[in-house]
């Protein structure tokens, strides 16, 4: 079956960004195999993609990080066929750190515009803090999700954070002063239960489809369901957000931070009723990161309308064979939307590629 291109990354090109001084990668094919040694920046070319979609790394670094060694300032650049016109998408850091965005030649006036016009899903399965770090990198997740697919969501997220910024100063600034202004803070806490309301309820409406989403892709990478449980919890299910901040006052003076909030949500994750990340064996956490990635994969593609970019960062080094099999089966089958697959061995992306595809490209770095 021929499915007709929507978004599709044509070129890449990198100027000054982390190990390349300057280079140009074309894209022929919907699948792409990166492949080279370790150490010879696969992992960064699909950092850029990243950076594309998101303005930002992947890694949590800082722009200034992604200069290459000893210069100033970077730039890269992807021109996109989308529905058939081809689209430039650049982003120029500046020698003094001013970032700056284009879409189609045109800049933004704030970075946060750009995200969800080109979705996409980064696999790295080193990232397992999903699953065994703090409640923040499950926020993270949802986050990164929902504001794909909603800019609305977004908006909201930003003005809830600079908010319970500010409400936690004030708080500081009570415990030094001795004064706590009343009617600033009631103003405060009416902008963070507006925003607060509106994110729990997206939250809470992602959660119904995502979640069996993700329990049915692990079925089908682990090849069995492992009474796998994930449960979002909020304080928001317990009361209203205006009752909860006018109960925690006292205890919020006492710590000088705001204790309740949508800033605390966490995904509870289970296997037979333990603690899924003291009681997980590596394959199991494995697939269930798999699962939870191309679970967000898949809602955005039934949100878009079309299949975001997927990319996947040495996969074939932390799964077994037979997993390894099962998971590209699906995604080379299950999907028209473009896929970037790294590893460093040239013959097994080949041999792997070619039991499932009829056409797909291999781009040699390094060598």
């Amino acid at each position: 079956m021929y499915f007709a291109p929507m978004v599709r990354l044509q070129q890449l090109s990198l100027i000054q960004f982390r190990n390349y001084i300057q280079k140009q990668f074309v894209f022929t094919d919907r699948i792409v195999g990166i492949v080279g040694p370790n150490g010879t920046g696969k992992t960064n070319v699909l950092d850029a993609i990243y950076y594309l979609s998101f303005t930002k790394s992947y890694f949590n670094r800082p722009d200034a990080q992604n200069v290459h060694h000893a210069h100033q300032g970077m730039r890269v650049e992807g021109k996109y066929e989308i529905d058939g016109d081809i689209t430039p998408i650049t982003c120029i850091l500046r020698e003094n750190l001013k970032k700056e965005f284009y879409y189609d030649q045109e800049a933004y006036t704030k970075l946060s515009q750009h995200i969800g016009k080109i979705p996409c899903v980064m696999i790295a399965p080193d990232d397992v803090q999903i699953i065994t770090g703090a409640s923040e990198e499950r926020r993270k997740l949802m986050d990164s999700l929902l504001s794909q697919m909603h800019p609305d969501y977004l908006k909201h997220l930003i003005v809830y954070n600079k908010v319970l910024v500010q409400r936690n100063s004030l708080l500081k600034q009570a415990n030094e002063t001795g004064i706590l202004d009343p009617l600033l803070l009631e103003t405060i806490n009416e902008q963070l239960v507006i925003n607060g309301d509106i994110i729990f309820k997206y939250r809470t409406e992602l959660i119904e489809s995502y979640l069996p989403a993700i329990l049915n892709l692990y079925e089908n990478i682990a090849g069995q369901k492992d009474q796998i449980h994930i449960q979002y919890q909020s304080q928001l299910q317990q009361d209203s957000f205006s009752i909860l901040l006018v109960n925690s006052i006292a205890k919020d003076k006492i710590l000088q931070r705001t204790n309740v909030g949508i800033h605390k949500d966490d995904l509870i994750i289970t296997i037979q009723g333990q603690v899924f990340k003291q009681e997980a064996s590596q394959g199991q956490r494995k697939s269930l990161l798999f699962a939870i990635r191309l679970a967000e994969w898949e809602l955005i593609k039934v949100n878009k309308g079309f299949t975001p970019i997927l990319l996947m960062d040495d996969i074939f080094e932390k799964l077994d064979e037979q997993r390894m099999i099962q998971l590209l089966s699906w995604v080379s089958n299950s999907t028209d939307g473009q896929v970037f697959i790294t590893d460093t061995h040239k013959e097994r992306v080949g041999v792997l590629l070619g039991k499932h595809l009829d056409s797909y490209q291999l781009v040699e770095i390094g060598n």
